[in-house]
């Protein structure tokens, strides 16, 4: 029997560009060359975002095995979830989105978007990670019992599969900057991270833990693994983990910073779980060292804005910045 080789779909807009941020590389602590966005913001579909690199590969494989219909699960502002009913629209595909807790909490965000895309929702009640993929596999074995043909993608968009995404990312960066020293990423559920660590080496690559599974730097290894020559250990791995505060979705103080800096140095906006603790996490690895001046870095911006406007706290914090001018 001849195994047949990953198929992927077009879904996003690629290369994405990279450019400079010599303001905002200037207030951290670095030359006004060192430091340049890589753009995954900027992938086209639903919003863009770094899932549609992996999305193009889940889906892919999903319309291999003909399924009609995509099973996702992730938190109720998940960017993950809205950019998987994105893929499904775009081919004619029905969306099926397995949260946890209760309808009515936010209507906003993400959870706007995902109505626009036509998902169902599915609430899972108080579910943790174990809980809410034992109600996606549920709900996936209901659907194949009434008829539909549906296909269940991982938590976050997040395999080896997917990971190949992150795979040919690297690949644009090694083109679009020839001597990369560092890539600050927000790392959650671990295919971004992954893919990039198969294609760059782990000692380029820099995860800014966000606190959105437990065991990342294992999840790493384990997706990164069938794509690299030389499988990484968690000790290769340089990861982060002093930006998750409270946890997942917590909004904190070095997160509010980052959010600042970044609109007021150099207009480009970030989300609060996510980039803004990537954003957090490099301008702390700049004042403890870990990453210094004259050394080319590049911040990959992966998407997630929609998230900011589903956030209570980020919201707040915003509106309480704006400027009021006195009457002329």
């Amino acid at each position: 029997m001849t195994t047949l080789p990953p198929r992927r779909v077009d879904l996003g807009t690629f290369p994405t560009p990279v450019e400079p941020l010599p303001r905002l590389a200037a207030a951290i602590g670095l030359r006004p060359d060192d430091l340049w966005v890589k753009r995954d913001d900027l992938t086209g579909l639903g919003g863009g975002g770094n899932k549609i690199r992996k999305l193009e590969w889940t889906v892919g494989a999903a319309l291999a095995e003909g399924a009609a219909t995509l099973v996702t699960t992730g938190a109720p502002q998940s960017n993950h979830a809205r950019l998987t009913a994105a893929a499904a629209a775009r081919l004619g595909m029905n969306a099926v989105l397995v949260f946890p807790a209760s309808p009515g909490a936010s209507h906003s965000g993400n959870l706007a978007l995902d109505g626009l895309l036509g998902a169902r929702i599915v609430w899972a009640g108080d579910a943790d990670a174990d809980r809410l993929a034992q109600e996606a596999a549920a709900v996936t074995e209901r659907l194949r019992r009434r008829g539909e043909r549906p296909a269940l993608i991982p938590f976050g968009g997040s395999s080896p599969l997917a990971a190949r995404g992150y795979l040919r990312c690297a690949e644009e960066l090694t083109a679009q900057v020839p001597d990369l020293r560092h890539t600050v990423v927000a790392l959650g559920s671990a295919g971004t991270m992954a893919g990039l660590v198969a294609g760059l080496g782990a000692e380029r690559v820099l995860g800014v833990d966000t606190g959105a599974r437990a065991e990342v730097a294992a999840a790493v290894c384990e997706f990164a693994a069938p794509l690299s020559a030389t499988a990484p250990t968690a000790e290769d791995l340089r990861v982060r983990h002093d930006q998750v505060g409270e946890g997942y979705g917590a909004f904190t103080d070095q997160v509010a910073d980052a959010l600042l800096l970044a609109a007021r140095t150099e207009g480009i906006v970030l989300d609060p779980v996510y980039t803004g603790r990537a954003l957090a996490g490099l301008i702390s690895a700049v004042r403890d060292g870990d990453i210094a001046p004259g050394e080319k870095t590049v911040f990959l911006h992966t998407g997630g804005l929609p998230g900011l406007f589903g956030h209570r706290d980020a919201v707040a914090f915003a509106e309480q910045r704006l400027r009021h001018e006195p009457d002329a």
